[in-house]
C-alpha cells in the first residue's frame, strides 16, 4: 500500500506541472507510469496477478477523486469519459489504468492456459478488451487539449496491444505492421528527447523487436531466423517470445533431421534411428557456438542448462531403446558377439557430450570465480568469492560423474588414446586444483605444509600448453613454490635488523611474534646418584673380628643360665 500512496504522489505532482508543459496542453508520461508500476508491483517477477490487482485499485481510487462513479450500490450506470471532460489528465490515466488492467489479466491466463487450454479463450478476449481501451485512450488523445507527445505515445500503445491481439492469433502480417507502427514511433520518440526518456523508448523497441522477426519467419522470410538466434544468444525475446521461440527452433530442427542418417565418432560410423537424437545432435554445433557467442555469464549458465537438459532427454529415449534392444536379445538365439552395439555406442557417444557439458560449464563457473578473486573487495564486510569454492568446482570436475565416468564408457575400454586423454585432462584439473589449494593455505597461513603443484606435468608442459594454453601460468609457478623463500613464515620480531616484503604486516592478522612461543631449554637442580659403590674393592676384616668357637650342648646350657657370660 506504501506503493500505491508513492504513486498517488506522482499523480499529483504531473497535475501540479501540467499547467507548465510548453503548448499548455495536458500530458501524460504513458510508458513511463506504466513501467515504473510494473516494475513496482509484480511484473518484477512476473506476478500479473499481483499487478492486476493494482490496477483495480488505483482505477477505484481515481473514480472516487475525480467523482467518476459508475452508479450506486444497488445499480451500475455505466460512463464513458469523453473529450469534454477533458480538464485533468487524470482522466487520460483513468482509461490508461483499464487498459493495463486488461491486459494484466490476460497476461496472467497465458501463464495458466499451459495446465488449462480453455483459458486460451478468456485470453483472447482481455487482450482485445486492452487494445479497445487503447484505442479509446489514442481518441481521447486526439482532441487540441492533448500536447503532441502524449499522441504520440498513444499511438505507440494502441499500436502495441493491437499487434499483441493479432500475435496471438497468429495474424502474422498485421501483427508485424502494428509492432513496425509502434518501434516506428518509439524510436522518433527516443531521438528527440533526453537520455533518461530515450533509454525507457530504446528498451520498448528491444521488447517488440523478437516479435517482428518471427513474424517476418512465419510470412516467409528465411532470413530472420538467424536474427532470432542471435537474440536468443544476447538475452532477448523474453516473456511471450521465449516459448514461441524454442519451439521455432525445434521445429526448424526437425524438418533438417529427417536428412540425418547417421554419426560419426572416433572412427566409427552409427546410424541415428531415433528422431530424438536426430534433433538433439543436429542442434548441437549451434547450442555449442552460442554458447561461445554468449554476451554474458547469465546468458552462458542459461545456454548450459538448455543444452544439458537436452542431453539428459535424448539419453532417456536412447535408453528405452536399448531396453527393447535387450529384450530382443534375449528372446534372439543368436549369443553376444562381444561388440558394443551401435545403440550402446550412441549412448556412449550422448553420455561423452553430457559429461563434456558438464565439465565445460564447471570450468566456466571456474574462470568467472578467478576474474572476480582478482578483483579488489568494495565492500569488507559483503562476502566474496574465495579460492574455497574453485576448489569445490574442480572437486566436482573429478569426482562426480565427469572425468572419472569418462574412463568407464562402454565401448572405448580398448581406445588408449582416448583413455590417454581422460588421462591428461585429470593431471590438468588436478593441477588448477593444487594451486588454489595452495592459496588457501596462504590465506590461513599455514606456509608450514609447503604444497606443491602436480611435478609430474612439467614433463608434458609441451603437450599440455598445446592442448590447454591456459597452463601456462603453472609451470613457472612450480620451482617458485619448491623455493625455500617462497614459504617465508618468521615473524617481524626475528628478522627487525632485516628488512623484508610480507603483505600480511599490514593486514588484519599481522604476523608479529610467534604465539605460542617454542620450547626452550632451562638450568634446574642437578641430581646425584652414587654409581660407583658397586665398583669398588674393600680390604679384609678377618683379623680384626672375633671368632666364635663351638660350644657343643654344653656350651648351649652354659648359655641359657649364663654360666659361660
Amino acid at each position: 500500500m506504501a506503493a500505491d500512496k508513492q504513486n498517488d504522489v506522482k499523480v499529483s505532482l504531473m497535475e501540479e506541472n501540467k499547467e507548465n508543459l510548453p503548448d499548455g496542453g495536458l500530458g501524460l508520461e504513458i510508458l513511463q507510469i506504466i513501467k515504473e508500476s510494473q516494475q513496482q508491483h509484480g511484473l518484477r517477477h512476473g506476478d500479473y496477478q499481483r499487478y492486476r490487482g493494482y490496477c483495480s485499485r488505483r482505477l477505484r481510487r481515481l473514480r472516487k477523486t475525480l467523482g467518476f462513479k459508475m452508479g450506486n450500490r444497488h445499480k451500475f450506470v455505466g460512463k464513458k469519459v469523453t473529450v469534454e471532460m477533458l480538464s485533468d489528465n487524470r482522466y487520460l490515466l483513468l482509461v490508461l489504468m483499464e487498459a493495463e488492467r486488461a491486459w494484466s489479466y490476460a497476461m496472467q491466463l497465458k501463464q495458466e492456459a499451459n495446465t488449462e487450454p480453455r483459458k486460451r479463450f478468456h485470453l483472447l478476449a482481455r487482450l482485445r478488451k486492452a487494445a479497445k481501451h487503447s484505442e479509446k485512450l489514442e481518441k481521447l488523445c486526439e482532441s487540441p487539449r492533448v500536447d503532441a507527445k502524449t499522441k504520440l505515445e498513444a499511438q505507440a500503445y494502441t499500436a502495441y496491444l493491437t499487434g499483441m491481439v493479432e500475435f496471438e492469433l497468429q495474424e502474422w502480417k498485421q501483427a508485424m505492421e502494428a509492432f513496425n507502427k509502434c518501434k516506428t514511433i518509439y524510436e522518433k520518440l527516443a531521438s528527440a528527447f533526453t537520455e533518461d526518456l530515450a533509454v525507457l523508448y530504446r528498451q520498448r523497441v528491444d521488447e517488440i523487436s523478437p516479435n517482428i522477426r518471427y513474424c517476418a519467419y512465419n510470412i516467409g522470410d528465411q532470413n530472420a531466423i538467424n536474427d532470432l538466434m542471435q537474440m536468443r544468444l544476447t538475452g532477448g525475446g523474453g516473456g511471450m517470445m521465449a516459448e514461441k521461440l524454442e519451439a521455432l527452433i525445434t521445429q526448424a530442427r526437425t524438418k533438417q533431421a529427417a536428412t540425418m542418417s547417421e554419426v560419426e565418432w572416433r572412427g566409427r560410423t552409427v546410424p541415428v534411428k531415433i528422431d530424438k537424437a536426430r534433433v538433439f545432435l543436429l542442434g548441437l554445433a549451434d547450442n555449442e557456438a552460442a554458447i561461445a557467442q554468449a554476451a554474458n555469464e547469465e546468458t552462458k549458465e542459461h545456454l548450459y542448462e538448455t543444452l544439458l537438459a537436452e542431453c539428459r532427454d535424448t539419453i532417456q529415449a536412447v535408453k528405452e531403446e536399448l531396453k527393447t534392444e535387450a529384450k530382443q536379445r534375449e528372446r534372439s538365439s543368436d549369443g553376444d558377439t562381444g561388440k558394443v552395439s551401435n545403440l550402446q555406442y550412441l549412448h556412449s557417444y550422448l553420455t561423452y557430450i553430457k559429461l563434456c557439458t558438464l565439465v565445460k560449464r564447471n570450468e566456466s563457473m571456474a574462470h568467472t570465480l578467478q576474474a572476480k578473486l582478482k578483483e579488489p573487495e568494495a565492500d569488507e564486510n559483503k562476502r566474496g568469492p574465495r579460492p574455497q569454492d574453485l576448489i569445490r568446482l574442480y572437486d566436482i570436475i573429478l569426482q562426480v560423474n565427469s572425468l572419472a565416468e569418462l574412463s568407464t564408457l562402454q565401448g572405448l575400454e580398448d581406445d588408449h588414446t582416448f583413455q590417454k586423454e581422460v588421462s591428461l585432462k585429470t593431471l590438468v584439473y588436478k593441477a588448477y586444483r593444487s594451486v588454489f589449494l595452495w592459496l588457501v593455505f596462504q590465506h590461513f597461513q599455514r606456509m608450514q605444509l609447503k604444497f606443491k603443484l602436480q611435478i609430474h606435468l612439467r614433463p608434458h608442459s609441451g603437450k599440455n600448453s598445446r592442448l590447454y594454453p591456459d597452463l601456462n601460468f603453472l609451470f613457472p609457478m612450480i620451482p617458485m613454490l619448491s623455493s625455500p623463500h617462497f614459504f617465508f613464515t618468521q615473524p617481524l620480531c626475528d628478522h627487525l635488523e632485516t628488512f623484508r616484503f610480507d603483505p600480511t604486516l599490514v593486514g588484519k592478522q599481522p604476523s608479529l611474534v610467534q604465539f605460542p612461543p617454542d620450547f626452550q631449554p632451562i638450568p634446574c637442580k642437578p641430581l646425584f646418584f652414587d654409581l660407583a659403590l658397586n665398583h669398588v674393592a674393600f680390604p679384609p676384616l678377618d683379623d680384626k673380628v672375633e671368632q666364635k668357637g663351638k660350644g657343643g650342648l654344653t656350651g648351649y646350657i652354659k648359655g641359657i643360665f649364663g654360666f659361660g657370660s
